[in-house]
């Protein structure tokens, strides 16, 4: 089993300060996971990921990687890790998340879904062992289940049959699991993800069927998909309720800075979120005293750092102003030093998260930075 230990809690919510071990490195949480859907986190470099982001741990893709390069061209390469050059952990999700969102290219089925490639329309058909089977082809250090993320709004009767789809599914890749080896000589773990869409019954069986199965860690899925901020809370706070205390908690594609703090709050260990390099690639940069939109004109000569309170290679090196030149120019390098700022940023914001749990003052902290995180500049 994957062993995680809890460093401190918070003595006046959930918050919680951990870590967990893999063959590739420690991670300590809370952490929030870079996404390198297609083997690279867009516009990033490795060596400024490990070395200046910081990053533990990266999230990738196991449709998109079955897809493109292909599991043939990952086996020789020895596995995903040596494919893209990082050596600390990875993380796989399953796929299930584009059973979701490509609704149009999709089929369910009760032992698997197929569905009609992004990329070529080509017919494909995954099942819960067929993702093992490809996660273990990969290698990532943790591997997540097929699952099926429900939509909202959500029809109660369609919750509950998606529900017990997601928890039947979780049964046979736990066998798959059992069933099959490592590759490339390091141990592989397997999270189990819980649904049921915005109904508290649903969420409190789901992770009763799943803690059934003793999984490595969960994750909670289904949610930042459309219902309100407060929904996504409510539904957070809940569904920890009911999840063991002795394993790792994953809130999955979440979000903006104030989310990951309040969910921390709520006894979320883990994060991920293309928010950080989606919204650097449009010139809107996250810091300590807001967000900027550096499109803005009132840039043009401004000559400070993008975060005073930022010591990043962006931070370090360039200005507002110098930035703002590049994105209106169409310049390329634009895209790699406003995501690196914004990694960064998400990187030290759960590593200060951390360090206040540590000294039982989250939620005083908190409260003062939420206010000036969400100001727009």
């Amino acid at each position: 089993m994957l062993k995680f230990t809890v460093d401190a809690k918070n003595p006046d919510s959930k918050a919680r300060a951990g870590r967990f071990e893999t063959d590739h490195g420690i991670v300590e949480t809370p952490m929030f996971m870079p996404v390198g859907t297609q083997g690279t986190v867009k516009a990033v470099n490795q060596d400024l990921l490990e070395h200046d982001i910081k990053a533990q741990i990266v999230l990738s893709n196991t449709y998109h990687l079955y897809l493109r390069p292909g599991t043939e061209v990952l086996e020789k390469a020895g596995g995903l890790h040596n494919f893209m050059n990082w050596h600390k952990p990875i993380l796989t999700d399953s796929g299930g998340y584009q059973v979701f969102s490509l609704s149009d290219l999709r089929k369910m089925k009760p032992d698997g879904v197929e569905f009609s490639s992004h990329l070529d329309g080509s017919k494909h058909f995954f099942t819960p062992e067929k993702v093992i089977e490809i996660q273990r082809k990969i290698g990532s250090d943790i591997m997540m289940v097929l699952d099926e993320c429900t939509p909202y709004p959500c029809e109660y009767d369609y919750a509950v049959n998606s529900t017990k789809l997601t928890s039947d599914w979780a049964v046979l890749n736990k066998e798959a699991f059992e069933n099959s080896k490592p590759l490339y000589g390091h141990k592989q773990y397997l999270f189990g993800i819980i649904q049921g869409s915005v109904y508290k019954d649903l969420r409190e069986q789901s992770v009763k069927d799943l803690v059934k199965l003793d999984f490595d860690g969960y994750a909670i899925g289904g949610l930042a998909v459309g219902e309100p901020t407060e929904t996504m809370y409510e539904m957070t706070d809940f569904t920890t309720g009911f999840m063991p205390e002795d394993k790792p908690r994953y809130l999955m594609g979440v979000g903006r800075p104030e989310n990951i703090l309040e969910s921390i709050d709520r006894g979320i260990d883990m994060f991920d979120c293309v928010m950080p390099t989606r919204n650097a690639r449009h010139a809107i940069l996250f810091t300590w005293n807001g967000v900027l939109s550096l499109r803005n004109a009132k840039f043009k000569d401004d000559f400070s750092k993008v975060d005073d309170d930022c010591d990043c290679y962006t931070c370090k090196n360039f200005t507002r102003a110098y930035l703002r030149h590049l994105f209106i120019a169409g310049e390329i390098l634009a895209l790699e030093l406003a995501s690196v700022h914004n990694l960064h940023f998400y990187l030290e914001l759960v590593a200060e998260a951390r360090k206040q749990i540590l000294n039982g003052s989250f939620n005083e902290w908190k409260n003062k930075v939420i206010s000036k995180l969400t100001v727009k500049n």
